[in-house]
């Protein structure tokens, strides 16, 4: 084998092994894509569907099927206003809010962890003010929302406060039977609570750029393929002109420069 020979393999080599990345991060996207296009459609499904009992979509087992997402359920008890508690670094009106967590005694004797909202950051490491829920028996409108993780970085946070709303460990600060497998974010109280909290922003329907973005990673492969045939082509016609002294081709009106050359030099030597 020659040396252009072994090096245009190399080149087709590197072309192939760029298109299987690209392959494979088309196919990331595309599945990003199909699971943006789920969510969406759950979303569609529950979020303004008409409110159930908590027990109808979380039964003995303590589970959250994960169709039940946003489903609304309506609770029936009274909060634990004195285990309240304060999760940290929440986006919302442009800050880093807190989010007030407060337990719920379901009329079944569960603990359901309810989200009442968000408040702004107060000058210390706490809210200068969180309004209080309602006293005694309160019907709550909820929406089901799975747990978080816990952060990567194990940050924790001040007595009070959580860094995540990760269940699990919010149970182990919190008395009594508590689901870990979904809070709810508050839709409505009756009675309702002293003072305003912020309230939650609907889910987005946009499907995101994850679909354009496969389509690109398949166009990367294809030009990776075209750059080196061009490179490959670009050597064959340098090596005909200079190692088998075959011109290449030439257009057309360059001949006609040439031929015209040609004549001048003719009537002047005539």
């Amino acid at each position: 084998m020659s040396a252009r020979m072994g090096r245009w393999t190399v080149y087709v080599l590197i072309a192939i092994g760029f298109a299987i990345a690209c392959a494979f991060l088309s196919h990331w996207q595309f599945d990003r894509n199909e699971n943006r296009s789920e969510q969406i459609a759950l979303v569609e499904k529950n979020y303004d569907a008409d409110p159930v009992p908590l027990a109808e979509l979380i039964g003995t087992d303590g589970e959250l099927d994960p169709g039940d997402v946003w489903h609304p359920v309506v609770l029936t008890g009274e909060y634990l206003d004195d285990e309240q508690l304060l999760v940290r670094n929440r986006p919302h009106g442009g800050t880093s809010a807190f989010e007030v967590l407060v337990p719920f005694r379901d009329v079944d004797g569960r603990v359901f962890i309810v989200d009442r909202g968000w408040v702004p950051p107060g000058d210390g490491d706490a809210p200068d003010a969180v309004p209080a829920p309602p006293s005694g028996e309160v019907e709550v409108i909820v929406r089901l929302r799975p747990g978080e993780q816990l952060p990567a970085s194990g940050r924790g946070a001040p007595e009070g406060q959580v860094p995540t709303i990760n269940l699990p460990s919010i149970a182990e600060l919190v008395g009594g039977d508590v689901i870990t497998s979904a809070y709810g974010q508050i839709v409505s109280e009756n009675p309702a609570g002293e003072g305003t909290l912020g309230g939650f922003d609907s889910p987005t329907d946009d499907p995101g750029p994850h679909l354009s973005y496969a389509i690109q990673w398949i166009l990367f492969a294809l030009m990776g393929f075209v750059f080196i045939g061009y490179i490959i082509r670009t050597e064959i016609v340098k090596h005909r002109e200079e190692v088998e002294g075959i011109p290449a081709p030439v257009k057309k009106s360059r001949r006609r420069d040439q031929d015209a050359d040609v004549e001048d030099e003719l009537l002047d030597a005539r």
